[in-house]
């Protein structure tokens, strides 16, 4: 163990800024020798732009508040409107605002002086870029506060999924739902699209009668007219704003938590999410209070991308979630966390994509454990791990393994792999196993406290760490350690490795049945008291014994009866087994799960999977269920699932 003194890791936190050429100094951390000693005043506020995939110049001109005046149309796939933009000067001098837009038609721009219209805006749009979209330059007068911006979504805005009646569980009414994260914010209005920016929002929606509209605000009230009013007190960035229409109906759980979601589920979600008021004092408690209001919760059509999205006071979830037993609720528990680490402290840009996710991920554990003992924590530790290793070995260059990610990474979606979820939990695992929870809980705590409505950056995080923590306890971490954490490939040796007993025991049993050495009935009858989390860890342990023929899937089939399953997670492992051990028994479920699920989470890897089987027939099989299903799936499913296909 290294003896770091105080001084040089302060050192070591100016150094690896300046390395990483990250020049973002949202908090202006006091990280120069000169400055060890305690803090008496807050730092001068400096902003300097480092986010890459936006064009705004929020070093300049920083927006505040959006007002968004809507019509929903159905038959064009359109949002039709008025955004209203408030904004503040960081540099007095500044004349100029830079928007992010991306297929919006701007039809005109007008500019406000304390709600007094100056002047109609000869607007400037820049040259269209595929990932960034075009950035809107508006040439503000001396005293310009406000812009008043008409515009009209595209139907094809990644941001926006419009589902026909058909395409729904109702069949009668159609439903639109939106996911900004993480560029796409951009598609659904004009605005500063860089989680660097903060804003508050409030907006007024016309949608067809018999449609109930929701956001990720205020629960909305509809006035005489028949319109619907949201707000959004709070500061929130960009990729947070969320709208959802449909015929959706709610069931409360508690005074402040209920659930939304299309009558076909409603109740089953109800009692599935049952013990999310439990998490919530569980995060309460460990991290301070909850500071949005209420927190619901909506179960979307199929068609959405992910597990769930942590859309404040309207978390957005899959209905792959509901497995009748609670077994995958800790989805629910990452969601909730985010109202602590991702939506009330965010990461500044997708670089520092990890102190969003690892920390969720992280607080989602702990979370699990409080409610549901240690047992269940560690079992989850132990699947992250393996997948994390998985996620690891499939990287695109080991650059892509850093928790801090680097500054010519090609697109926002290579932040979100399990490197910033799991890696960066483990980060923090080591830090508590280093520290001690009854330092590194408190610690936690007051990092969301005073960075609460702030964004930063990971050497934000190291400033933080040392002075709050490190300073008084240097023995604990060495620099070359958190260095390998922080800037370096892989997974450190110093990294947890979680050890399920549970998990031995199916290992165990699943070896001897394997190895011919038992019929298989011990492990069936010990399987019958099996969780989620054990079924999972079976079934990729499959790997561990090499290629495993198919009159052995056949049998794990007639036993255990995997194919169908409506249980996502444990039906996703299954079919990813029988790909691999040519079990074509499995495929017409298969095509029914590619045909109903949009969770990207499953289907990625599965038409990966099926691309890279290296039978001829399989490849040209997925590329025509792809065909049929393409759709039915979210549009950032369809340009990911494009560029498997595409890839050579």
């Amino acid at each position: 163990m290294i003896n770091l003194k105080p001084v040089v890791f302060s050192l070591f936190a100016a150094s690896a800024l300046l390395a990483t050429g990250c020049n973002n100094t949202e908090m202006a951390p006091e990280n120069t020798a000169a400055n060890t000693g305690p803090k008496t005043e807050m730092p001068a506020r400096i902003i300097t732009k480092d986010d890459k995939f936006t064009y705004a110049n929020y070093d300049e001109v920083r927006v505040t508040h959006i007002d968004l005046n809507l019509d929903v149309n159905f038959d064009s796939k359109v949002l039709d409107g008025i955004a209203t933009i408030k904004f503040e000067r960081v540099k007095p001098e500044a004349d100029m605002l830079v928007l992010d837009t991306k297929n919006l038609l701007i039809k005109s721009v007008r500019l406000f002086e304390g709600g007094t219209a100056q002047s109609e805006n000869n607007y400037l749009m820049g040259q269209d870029h595929p990932v960034l979209g075009a950035p809107l330059t508006i040439q503000l007068n001396e005293n310009t506060d406000t812009v008043l911006i008409s515009y009209r979504t595209s139907p094809e805005a990644e941001g926006l999924q419009w589902l026909s009646p058909s395409q729904t569980a109702g069949k009668k009414k159609p439903y639109l739902f939106s996911q900004a994260q993480a560029l796409n914010a951009r598609t659904m209005a004009p605005l500063q699209d860089t989680p660097a920016v903060r804003l508050t929002y409030s907006a007024t929606l016309r949608v067809p009668e018999g449609l109930r509209p929701l956001m990720s605000a205020s629960q909305g009230e509809i006035d005489e007219n028949g319109e619907y009013h949201f707000d959004m007190p709070q500061p929130i960035p960009s990729y947070l704003i969320a709208i959802a229409v449909g015929d959706i109906k709610f069931k409360a759980i508690n005074d402040h938590i209920g659930v939304y979601a299309e009558d076909y589920i409603l109740d089953a979600a109800a009692e599935e999410f049952s013990e999310t008021p439990l998490m919530e004092e569980a995060n309460t408690r460990l991290y301070g209070p909850y500071r949005w209001g209420r927190y619901d919760l909506i179960v979307l059509p199929p068609s959405f991308p992910y597990g769930g999205m942590e859309n404040p006071r309207l978390s957005f979830m899959t209905p792959t979630l509901i497995a009748g037993d609670k077994s995958l609720t800790n989805v629910v528990a990452h969601e909730l966390a985010h109202s602590w680490s991702g939506n009330l402290v965010t990461n500044s840009s997708w670089r520092d994509a990890w102190l969003n996710e690892g920390f969720t991920s992280y607080v989602e554990n702990r979370v699990m454990e409080e409610l549901y003992g240690e047992e269940r924590a560690v079992m989850e530790q132990a699947l992250d791990m393996e997948g994390l290793k998985r996620a690891l070995s499939e990287a695109k260059r080991p650059e892509l393994t850093h928790l801090k990610l680097p500054a010519d990474m090609e697109h926002p979606d290579d932040a979100f792999t399990l490197v910033s979820y799991i890696k960066g939990a483990n980060f923090l695992f080591f830090l508590e196993d280093r520290f001690g929870r009854d330092k590194f809980d408190p610690f936690l705590k007051a990092w969301f406290n005073d960075n609460a409505f702030k964004a930063v950056t990971t050497e934000d995080f190291i400033t933080y760490l040392h002075e709050n923590l490190h300073k008084d306890n240097p023995e604990a971490l060495s620099r070359a350690e958190l260095d390998a954490w922080v800037y370096g490939p892989g997974l450190p040796e110093t990294a947890r490795k979680p050890e399920s007993d549970a998990f031995k025991d199916v290992t165990r049993l699943l070896g001897t049945w394997l190895a011919g050495d038992s019929n298989g009935d011990e492990m069936f009858d010990a399987s019958k008291d099996w969780s989620t989390h054990e079924w999972l860890h079976m079934l990729n342990s499959l790997d561990d014994f090499g290629d495993i023929d198919v009159e052995n899937l056949k049998v794990l089939d007639a036993t255990y009866s995997f194919t169908g399953t409506q249980n996502a997670e444990t039906a996703f492992a299954w079919y990813m087994q029988a790909i691999k051990g040519g079990y074509d028994e499995a495929y017409p479920a298969l095509e029914e799960f590619l045909m109903t699920v949009g969770r990207g989470k499953f289907i990625y890897r599965l038409y990966g999977a099926l691309k890279d089987s290296g039978r001829e027939d399989l490849q040209f099989w997925a590329e025509d269920v792809y065909e049929v299903a393409r759709p039915g799936y979210h549009p950032i499913a369809q340009r990911r699932i494009d560029d498997i296909f595409k890839a050579e």
